[in-house]
């Protein structure tokens, strides 16, 4: 066991919760648990249900990692209880977390900051699946969830609007879709990380997300150094705009035919995945950082007054 000369020794790992991503934030949350507790941290899981505030007084740890996904977990709720209580926790604080969990408004945030977004609007599901509410393509999903969850693509040419599941909320965003490659990346404290290409077979999904051989990432993408430069720079004032803290992950489509104009921000991650076939911690390992010492350093860094 590696020996960890921390200020904080005893670590309680936030995972599971009542969101749609409750199975990606058990498997993040075992991960960074098996991994702190290689770095020399006593560790306590503890699967965020109702109860969350007196478990956590039972505890009482010296810090929490949230490895939560999806709303409650990721959206300035859970946030708000570890304020609360005084409880140092990593990632981003109330009010950026519910920003950037809103699609929209982090949207008004980065058209702020000159930063290049397609155009959306919030609709009632009805409207949606009557008539088309925009010229296709366009993507419609929730408004306030992640992992692809949700989320119907309208080809150019479809007959008709898309038949929405009886799980979608009643209002849901429509967005013209943006073509091209899927970029990263990710922001560590001040430092944007690099550049992956996600390379799949079709729509970067739930499945191709998180199943093993579900998508392909090169990292460093090969991408002109123009393009990885503008990804690394609106990354880090996206994390900057929104008032993030810790990790954030950013994603960017880039449709080459238009060089710089091409690359478009879709949306910013305050929690993102730490899964076997995550992003964020394959970039930590690029800029030579092991998934432990990124686990660390998350734990370290936490806080309160985010």
């Amino acid at each position: 066991m590696a020996g960890q000369s921390s200020r904080r020794s005893k670590v309680a790992v936030l995972l599971g919760g009542p969101s749609a991503e409750r199975e990606v934030s058990l498997s993040t949350g075992q991960a960074c648990a098996a991994a702190l507790r290689d770095m020399g941290y006593e560790v306590v899981e503890v699967d965020a249900g109702l109860d969350l505030p007196s478990v956590l007084q039972d505890v009482a740890p010296d810090a929490v990692l949230n490895c939560l996904h999806g709303r409650w977990g990721e959206d300035g709720c859970v946030q708000g209880i570890l304020e609360w209580l005084g409880i140092p926790y990593s990632h981003s604080g109330v009010l950026a977390s519910a920003l950037a969990m809103d699609k929209q408004r982090s949207k008004d945030v980065y058209r702020t900051v000159g930063l290049p977004v397609v155009d959306s609007v919030i609709c009632p599901k009805a409207d949606v699946t009557a008539n088309h509410v925009m010229a296709p393509p366009y993507v419609v999903k929730p408004n306030n969830e992640g992992s692809s969850v949700g989320v119907y693509l309208v080809h150019d040419g479809a007959n008709g609007p898309p038949k929405l599941d009886d799980q979608m909320p009643d209002h849901v965003m429509v967005e013209a879709f943006a073509h091209g490659r899927e970029l990263t990346t990710t922001v560590m404290g001040d430092r944007a990380l690099g550049v992956t290409d996600i390379i799949t077979d079709g729509w970067y999904d739930y499945d191709a997300k998180y199943k093993p051989g579900g998508s392909r990432h090169e990292i460093p993408a090969n991408v002109p150094k123009e393009i990885s430069d503008l990804c690394l720079e609106y990354a880090l004032r996206a994390h900057e705009a929104l008032g993030c803290r810790g990790v954030s992950r950013t994603d960017f489509r880039w449709d080459e035919s238009k060089g710089a104009a091409g690359l478009i921000l879709l949306e910013t991650n305050t929690q993102p995945g730490m899964t076997p076939t995550s992003l964020t911690p394959e970039q930590a390992q690029a800029a030579g950082m092991s998934f432990g010492e990124l686990c660390a350093w998350m734990v370290e860094d936490a806080s309160c007054n985010r």
